[in-house]
C-alpha cells in the first residue's frame, strides 16, 4: 500500500488538535466537581492537575520508547498480545465514538441558547459532517482549523478570568465566606474530595489523544503537547471552580449547570461577555470533534496495517487521509446519535468508563515495558512508584464514578460488548472460516453445489490469510529465544512461513543456529521455517530492499529489543514489531 506524505504538525498545531477536547472540558467539568464536592471542588481538580502529572512521565515513556501511532493499543501489542492490545483499542474507540457525538451535541445546545430556532439534532449531525469533511481534507487544513479555535478558547478564557478576578477585587470575598462555611452533602470532606475528583476526571479527557497522531508530529513535538496540555488543564480548571466559589452562591449553581460559564461572564462582565464565552463553547465543542476524526484515523489505521481490521479501511487519497475510515467513524457516530435520540446521560457512562479504561491500560503498558522491554532506549524514564500510584487512581476514580452513576456503568457495558464481539471475530477469523468450513460440509448432502462452491471459496480466502510471510531478524540467538519467537508468531499471528533471517556482517558461523531450527522446524510442523542467511549491515536499507524483493509488508517483520548501542530508533525501521 503506498503510504502518501505529508506535512509534519508543529507544537502549536498538535497541541490544539488535542488541546482542544482536553480544554474543552472547563466548561462543564467544574459545574459537574461541585455539585459533589462543593466548595473543595477546585481542590479535587487541582489533585486531578497532579495524576495528570505523573502521566506526562508514563505517556512521555512509553512514546518515546515506540513512537508510534495507536496509543495504549501500540505499547500493549509491542509488550504483550493482540487480544490485550485489542481491548485497549475498542475502548479508545469508544471513547473518540462518545467524545464526537457529545461535543457536538453539547456545542449545538450552546448555540440553540444563542439561535433558540436551530433543531439541535439535525445541527449535531451537519457538525460531524462537517468535521468529517474536514478530516478528509487532510490534517494539515485541520491543523489550521484547530489552532484559530484553541487560540480563540484560550483568549476567551484568560478574559473570563481576569474579569472575575477584577469583580472580586471590587466587591470582596462575601460569597466565598458564604460558600465556604455552608455544610457538606457528601458527607465528609474527605467522600465529597473522592467523588469530586471522582467527576472532575473528566477534565483530563483528550489527553490520550496526542499518542495516536504521534506519527504525523514533527520530532521532540509529542512531549510538548503533553506539557502544554497540563499546564493548561492544572491552572484554568481549578482557577475557574475558585473564582465560581468566590462569585456566585452553591445554591445557584444547579440551576446554571449546562451553562455555568456563560452565567458567570455574565455576573461578572455583563451580557456581551456570556455571549462572547457561548460563541467560544460551541467553536472549542466542535474543535473537540474533530480531536475525534483525527485520533481515530490514526489508531484505526494502525489496527488495519496489523490486520485487526480488514484492508478495506487502508485506502488513502490524494491528501493521505484513510477516508473510509473517517466515513466508516461518521456512519458509527450518527447511528448512535439516532439510537439514543440525543440523550447525552446514555452515551456519559461509554464516554466516562472507556476513557478511564484506557488510560489505566496505558499505565498497565507502562509498566510490562519496564518488564518486557528494560533494553529498549527512551528519552524519559518514569518511575515504577509513580506508575502504580498514577494506575491506582485512575481505578479509584472508575470505581467513583460507578458510585455516582451505576447506570451509566451499564450503558457502557452495553457498548462494550459488540464491540468486543466484533474484535473477536475479527482476530479468529481464520477459525471461524475454519468452522464455517466444517459445518458446510456436514450438510453437504441436501445443499451439494452450495456447499462445494462455498467451500472453495472460503477455503481460497484461508489460504489467502495463511499465506502471509513473516520475517524475524536474529543476532544467532540461543535456541531458547528462537523458541519464544515460533510461540509468539504462533499464538498471535495466521500463517505457515516464517523467514529467520540473519544478517552476517563478518562471516560468523551459524552451523549451531542452523542446527537448532531444524529442530523448531519439527517441534512447530504447522510453520515452515527457512533460515536465510544475508551478507551486510542490518538497519532501516536492508528491511526497505527485503519488504520490496518479497513483498511483505514491515509491520510483518520482528526484531528483539534493541539494546543501547544499536544505530537507529525504532521508528526509523518503518514499522517493524518488537516481539522479544
Amino acid at each position: 500500500m503506498k503510504q502518501v506524505l505529508h506535512k509534519k504538525l508543529n507544537e502549536l498545531q498538535a497541541t490544539a488538535i488535542c488541546g482542544n477536547d482536553i480544554s474543552s472540558s472547563c466548561l462543564y467539568v467544574s459545574a459537574l466537581t461541585i455539585m459533589y464536592a462543593g466548595q473543595y471542588a477546585w481542590i479535587s481538580l487541582l489533585f486531578v492537575g497532579v495524576v495528570l502529572f505523573l502521566f506526562r512521565k508514563i505517556y512521555g515513556e512509553v512514546v518515546g520508547a515506540l513512537p508510534l501511532n495507536g496509543g495504549a493499543y501500540n505499547v500493549l501489542l509491542n509488550t504483550s498480545s493482540k487480544r490485550l492490545a485489542s481491548i485497549a483499542a475498542t475502548l479508545t474507540v469508544l471513547s473518540y465514538m462518545a467524545t464526537a457525538v457529545i461535543s457536538a451535541s453539547e456545542g449545538m445546545h450552546y448555540l440553540h441558547n444563542i439561535a433558540p430556532g436551530i433543531n439541535i439534532p439535525i445541527a449535531t449531525i451537519i457538525i460531524l459532517l462537517i468535521f468529517t469533511g474536514l478530516a478528509i481534507v487532510g490534517i494539515g487544513e485541520s491543523a489550521i482549523v484547530a489552532v484559530v479555535i484553541f487560540i480563540t478558547h484560550l483568549t476567551t478564557l484568560t478574559l473570563l478570568v481576569a474579569t472575575s478576578v477584577w469583580f472580586i477585587f471590587m466587591n470582596g470575598l462575601d460569597v466565598f465566606n458564604l460558600n465556604w462555611n455552608l455544610p457538606i452533602t457528601s458527607g465528609t470532606i474527605m467522600n465529597a474530595l473522592f467523588l469530586g475528583f471522582s467527576a472532575a476526571m473528566l477534565g483530563i479527557s483528550g489527553f490520550e489523544s496526542s499518542a495516536n497522531f504521534v506519527e504525523e508530529q514533527q520530532q521532540g513535538v509529542f512531549p510538548k503537547t503533553l506539557r502544554n496540555m497540563w499546564a493548561i488543564v492544572s491552572f484554568f480548571n481549578p482557577a475557574i471552580a475558585l473564582l465560581l466559589i468566590c462569585i456566585i452562591p452553591l445554591a445557584q449553581v444547579g440551576e446554571h449547570q449546562e451553562s455555568l460559564l456563560a452565567y458567570l461572564g455574565e455576573t461578572t462582565g455583563g451580557s456581551w461577555l456570556a455571549y462572547l464565552i457561548s460563541i467560544d463553547a460551541v467553536l472549542v465543542l466542535c474543535g473537540a470533534v474533530l480531536t475525534s476524526f483525527v485520533g481515530v484515523s490514526g489508531l484505526l489505521s494502525r489496527m488495519t496495517l496489523d490486520r485487526i481490521l480488514p484492508n478495506y479501511f487502508l485506502k488513502q487519497n490524494k491528501r493521505g487521509s484513510n477516508y473510509r475510515i473517517i466515513i466508516s467513524f461518521l456512519v458509527l457516530c450518527i447511528s448512535v446519535l439516532l439510537v439514543t435520540k440525543g440523550e447525552i446521560v446514555a452515551l456519559a457512562g461509554v464516554y466516562t468508563f472507556s476513557f478511564l479504561a484506557v488510560m489505566g491500560l496505558f499505565g498497565v503498558g507502562n509498566l510490562l515495558l519496564k518488564f518486557k522491554r528494560k533494553k529498549l532506549p527512551r528519552p524519559e524514564k518514569a518511575r515504577g512508584i509513580s506508575v502504580v500510584i498514577a494506575v491506582a487512581l485512575i481505578i479509584t476514580a472508575f470505581i467513583g464514578n460507578m458510585e455516582l452513576n451505576i447506570n451509566s456503568f451499564y450503558t457502557f457495558l452495553q457498548y462494550l460488548v459488540p464491540a468486543f464481539g466484533f474484535v473477536a471475530i475479527m482476530l479468529n477469523r481464520s477459525l471461524i472460516i475454519r468452522l464455517l468450513i466444517e459445518a458446510l460440509e456436514y450438510f453437504y448432502k441436501p445443499l451439494r453445489r452450495m456447499v462445494i462452491t462455498s467451500n472453495r471459496y472460503l477455503s481460497k480466502m484461508n489460504i489467502k490469510i495463511q499465506s502471509q510471510e513473516f520475517v524475524f531478524f536474529t543476532k544467532g540467538d540461543d535456541v531458547a529465544i528462537i523458541n519464544k519467537v515460533m510461540q509468539y508468531v504462533e499464538n498471535n499471528e495466521s500463517t505457515k512461513k516464517l523467514k529467520i533471517v540473519n544478517i552476517n556482517k563478518d562471516n560468523e558461523n551459524n552451523d549451531l543456529l542452523i542446527s537448532d531450527l531444524k529442530v523448531l522446524d519439527r517441534a512447530y510442523p504447522e510453520i515452515d521455517i527457512e533460515f536465510i542467511e544475508l551478507e551486510g549491515v542490518f538497519g532501516p536499507a536492508i528491511i526497505d530492499e527485503l519488504s520490496i524483493k518479497w513483498n511483505i509488508p514491515k509491520n510483518f517483520m520482528f526484531i528483539g529489543s534493541p539494546g543501547d548501542r544499536f544505530s537507529y530508533r525504532v521508528s526509523e525501521l518503518g514499522g517493524v514489531r518488537l516481539i522479544m
